[in-house]
């Protein structure tokens, strides 16, 4: 057994938190035992990506985001079976959460990987990363706070670039290699099958 990590008996009874207003930012200190930075991940799938890096980061909270409530059950057993206290799982609707939910200026990165694309040209609306995304985004994010982007569809991938070199406030940087290896569930199926990634990250600039 990892010593280090906290008994069984002091997990909670579940990773998803319940949330209990719909207009109220989250209350961070109640959500997480330790006042630690916070890293979003907004679409998180079955928690592939997050209980990895959740384990490689006890020093960092994660929250994970997802609109359906079989994928964050996954992410809430794989998290307690690790024994993680700095995680955390939220049912919402992504673009709802980071607008309306977040505390100002406290997400230290937001992570979205291989977000819906809605390939058709009438769903591009739908698309979470459009070009009102990274003003949502800079009111979330702490300075100097990062947006990390992963995805496989090109036309996607460009839009992505576009609405956020056109925005002031940010500016590309390089993902980390640590960070890159981390694969999430679509990522490993996709890279057995050839399919590449594309990677793009946009950082806060100081005020």
């Amino acid at each position: 057994m990892d010593n280090d990590r906290p008994s069984a008996a002091n997990l909670p009874a579940s990773l998803l938190w319940p949330l209990r207003s719909v207009v109220e930012p989250l209350d961070l200190r109640a959500m997480f035992p330790a006042d630690q930075p916070l890293e979003v991940e907004l679409g998180c799938g079955d928690g592939s990506f997050l209980i990895q890096y959740s384990m490689l980061h006890p020093d960092r909270n994660f929250l994970g985001v997802e609109r359906l409530l079989g994928r964050l059950r996954k992410l809430d057993r794989k998290g307690l079976r690790a024994r993680l206290t700095n995680l955390r799982g939220l049912r919402i609707e992504a673009a709802y959460c980071v607008q309306y939910l977040l505390p100002a200026h406290n997400v230290q990165a937001f992570h979205i990987y291989f977000p819906d694309p809605w390939p058709k040209r009438r769903h591009w609306p739908r698309r979470l990363v459009n070009e009102r995304f990274p003003t949502l985004a800079l009111q979330a994010l702490a300075p100097e706070g990062v947006v990390y982007l992963r995805t496989d569809d090109a036309h996607y991938f460009a839009q992505m670039q576009v609405v956020f070199q056109a925005h002031p406030a940010f500016a590309a940087v390089e993902t980390p290699a640590e960070l890159a290896q981390v694969q999430t569930d679509f990522e490993r199926d996709f890279t057995t099958r050839g399919v590449r990634t594309l990677r793009a990250a946009y950082q806060r600039l100081p005020s």
